[in-house]
């Protein structure tokens, strides 16, 4: 009898670990594009549009506050939530968030750019960390969105155009909530087309933000707008 107990409790502790051990977690990819082609910085002439050939040479933004939803209701939150997607680093494309209680929800959120509080805090670390790029100075903040490249259509230097995006302070906060259903996948695929973002844009014109601005508040609406989540 005590041999048979002990293969039950040994089978059931086995059961408890495997379930215990499964991966909770949600896998989210934010994957830059060029329409249809995934951005390769490596690529000498990179793409093509209604401007010519463009190629981008620098392209990193942040992905903060991701949340997921049920119902309208936050039901789940990813703790110290700042990621640095850097188009030249495929390893900070993919975001792995625990879901431990295995949680249900219907949408997941997040914010474009580094919110107002996280800014005032000062310079801090990780992918916060001034090193990474991404940051101006106390006055200004961080950095949300960094596009560097050339086009014909600039009629500057070298054909260079230089898109830094940022401002946490009124009237140039320019932060962006993103939001999409998800019927509760775990895996979720999201990407970001810069060719929506070069087609609203005339580079003839409009070819260098380096500092808080209406403009750069209305280009970082454009980005938000060319979030777009893969349907599986």
């Amino acid at each position: 009898m005590k041999i048979a107990n002990l293969c039950i409790s040994t089978f059931l502790l086995s059961i408890a670990t495997t379930l215990f051990s499964q991966s909770k977690t949600i896998q989210i990819s934010i994957v830059p594009r060029f329409e249809q082609e995934i951005v390769n910085l490596n690529d000498s002439t990179l793409l093509s549009n209604d401007y010519g050939t463009i190629k981008i040479e620098v392209l990193k933004f942040y992905i903060s506050n991701i949340e997921f939803l049920k119902g309208g209701h936050v039901v789940l939150q990813e703790k110290n939530s700042f990621h640095l997607i850097d188009a030249s680093d495929k390893k900070t494309w993919n975001i792995s968030i625990e879901n431990q209680q295995n949680i249900t929800y219907d949408e997941v959120r997040y914010c474009f750019g580094i919110d107002s509080v996280t800014n005032s805090g000062g310079a801090l670390g990780g992918d916060l960390d001034p090193m990474k790029g991404m940051y101006w100075a106390w006055q200004s903040g961080y950095i949300n969105f960094k596009l560097e490249g050339k086009s014909p259509a600039c009629k500057t230097r070298n054909n260079e155009f230089t898109f830094h995006l940022g401002g946490f302070l009124n009237p140039f906060y320019a932060m962006q909530k993103i939001s999409f259903l998800i019927n509760n996948k775990e895996e979720i695929t999201i990407h970001l087309d810069i060719a929506q973002v070069i087609k609203k844009i005339d580079l003839s014109r409009q070819n260098h933000i380096m500092s808080p601005s209406d403009e750069a508040i209305n280009i970082s609406k454009i980005v938000a707008s060319s979030f777009k989540i893969e349907d599986n």
